[in-house]
């Protein structure tokens, strides 16, 4: 096995760039001579998520399509053709054994060139719902990984392997005592506490929502640990400031932390948040992101709503309802509880493995 050379392509988000990590780390354990090299997109948070991770990075000049507003869309073309070039350059210099996609933009034009030129080609859909370039990608890939069953109308059957969507070490291998964790946050271990996270840059709807009620957390004996993210992070903590019962921060770097504290949690329905909050076994309200491609994130949170294992709000909704939806579940225990015990049979922690395994079966056929 020493000597292959292996292409992790993609990232955009912490949904792809996390699990694309803990492949390169799998892989590593199995085959410590592995070369293994990144590639995505210039100005992404893979830039520099993946170098603090221990591993090079290439960095393309590409961007996505913005829905919001087409005019951005108008260098789109040069930028794609632009980076079809860089990636023959870097995959004529690397001579990789394999290359794996595992979403975002960048990993479209590297698959696509490692195709035509009959590199083994793996796919990683984290989604419920497939995106467009990974089912292009698809015909042609040697193994696609996917997160749920039913992927069948997306790729060809013969090519599937279910494996789930790989977690953080720190999330998988979690052994901290909730009041470890609250003492963490300087919380009351006898309240009932949420965590409310919507990424790194933050959920609007989360957060004016929570910004609207926040006197309804002390008036229902509720403590909040509240993530909320960058944009107009400043706003939001002000509000928070004045109350003892709520711990507000733009980030919280130690998530572990936050799920081992967390009585229920209110999230965002990305690919990563859903499989994190399926390890941890933790009662769950999704509000989707409406503008996520393909609507996926409302189809990954009805995957586990339809299972019974978690509560869905509509983004238009949150405003008005998502904290008396939070108010009515802390008061329900015997729903906490069925909620508890049907996500966390949708756990998968070693899906990472599975994967590394996987790929280097077939690359050592």
């Amino acid at each position: 096995m020493s000597g292959k050379k292996i292409i992790i392509a993609g990232g955009g988000t912490g949904g792809h760039i996390f699990p694309a990590i803990a492949i390169a780390n799998a892989l590593r354990a199995i085959d410590s001579d592995i070369e293994i090299l990144f590639i995505g997109a210039k100005g992404k948070m893979e830039m520099e998520k993946v170098p603090q991770a221990g591993y090079q990075i290439e960095g393309l000049d590409i961007a996505g399509f913005d829905r919001q507003s087409l005019l951005n869309n108008i260098s789109l073309p040069c930028k794609l053709i632009k980076s079809f070039f860089q990636v023959k350059r870097i995959i004529h210099d690397y001579a990789p054994d394999a290359v794996i996609g595992v979403g975002g933009y960048s990993s479209y034009p590297v698959l696509r060139y490692a195709q035509s030129q009959n590199i083994p080609s793996f796919i990683h859909e984290s989604n419920s719902f497939a995106g467009k370039s990974n089912i292009m990608l698809g015909k042609h890939a040697t193994k696609i990984f996917v997160a749920t069953d039913g992927m069948e109308k997306f790729f060809p059957a013969e090519k599937l392997m279910v494996t789930g969507n790989p977690v953080r070490k720190a999330i998988a291998d979690m052994n901290i005592s909730r009041k470890q964790a609250l003492d963490f946050f300087g919380l009351d271990e006898n309240k009932i506490t949420v965590l409310a996270v919507g990424g790194s840059l933050g959920a609007r709807s989360i957060n004016e929502a929570l910004a609207a009620h926040l006197q309804e957390f002390a008036n229902n004996n509720l403590q909040l640990i509240w993530q909320t993210g960058k944009t107009t992070a400043s706003e939001y903590l002000e509000k928070a400031a004045g109350h003892s019962n709520i711990k507000a921060s733009e980030f919280i770097k130690e998530m572990e932390m936050g799920y081992a504290a967390a009585d229920i949690v209110i999230s965002r329905a990305g690919a990563m948040a859903v499989t994190e909050l399926c390890v941890a076994g933790k009662p769950s309200v999704f509000v989707p992101y409406p503008l996520a491609a393909e609507d996926h994130q409302t189809s990954n949170a009805m995957n586990l709503v339809n299972k019974q294992a978690a509560l869905i709000v509509k983004d238009s909704e949150a405003r008005d309802k998502l904290v008396a939806v939070l108010v009515g579940l802390s008061k329900d225990q015997a729903q906490q509880e069925m909620l508890r015990q049907n996500i966390k049979h949708l756990a998968v922690s070693n899906a990472d493995q599975t994967i590394a395994r996987e790929i280097l079966k077939q690359i050592n056929a």
